[in-house]
């Protein structure tokens, strides 16, 4: 994949330097020279020193070829002239990160996927790990619905039950859904309804209504949540 990375700052640097590990074909633009030497310096990847607002940037960092291009500087209105750019220059996917919430209609509006806030983002991630310290990962699907693992432990209900007896018994609700179990250390597997649930196993649960304390119980984690 060929993409070109826009802003080598907090956000920009160590996107690089997943895409690069990733084995990605990567091209990073940066107006400050000084970051765009050190960033040359520490990834395998093409670093312009340029202002990526240009067309002529843009043609330089390879956008013809491009599969996708990131925007990430500090300014919503550096990256929304970076990214109408790249939609004229017919990049497949475009994506950039957005500070102003009220600045997202526009991002929509040219065809772009803004991901709002990232300090804000990061700040929910580090209150959650505290105050939810048994939530091993999670990713928020619309309002309510969440992704989250979670390992079962010793004395949860769910424990030693087959997910489809679970199920009936009502500790897996209806918008409950176990989407993967990883046991002792090996690759995860997708369960079946036949599949028990022993203490220890990583969870992968899809839920409807989040990670609620009363769906966390089931799998051993009580805890009192601040109100």
């Amino acid at each position: 994949m060929y993409v070109i990375i826009v802003g080598t700052g907090a956000i920009g640097t160590p996107l690089v330097g997943l895409a690069t590990e990733a084995g990605h074909e990567v091209v990073a633009v940066e107006r400050d020279a000084t970051k765009a030497n050190a960033i040359a310096q520490q990834y395998d990847c093409l670093v312009l020193n340029a202002d990526a607002t240009t067309r002529e940037t843009l043609v330089d960092a390879g956008v013809e070829e491009a599969d996708a291009l990131i925007s990430t500087t500090a300014e919503d209105a550096t990256n929304v002239m970076v990214c109408l750019l790249a939609r004229e220059l017919s990049v497949p996917t475009v994506t950039s990160v957005v500070h102003d919430p009220e600045h997202t209609p526009l991002f929509q509006h040219v065809g772009v996927q803004a991901v709002e806030n990232p300090q804000q983002l990061i700040a929910k991630n580090l209150f959650r790990a505290a105050v939810r310290p048994d939530i091993a990962d999670y990713m928020r699907v619309g309002e309510q619905a969440e992704v989250f693992e979670i390992n079962v432990a010793a004395g949860a209900p769910v424990a030693g039950m087959r997910l489809i007896d679970a199920a009936e018994d009502g500790l897996l609700p209806g918008d409950v859904l176990i989407v993967a179990v990883a046991r002792d250390g090996e690759r995860p597997i997708a369960p079946r309804g036949d599949t028990a649930v022993e203490v220890g196993d990583r969870l992968t649960v899809f839920s409807g209504h989040g990670a609620t304390p009363e769906l966390t119980s089931v799998f051993g984690h009580d805890e009192n949540r601040p109100s």
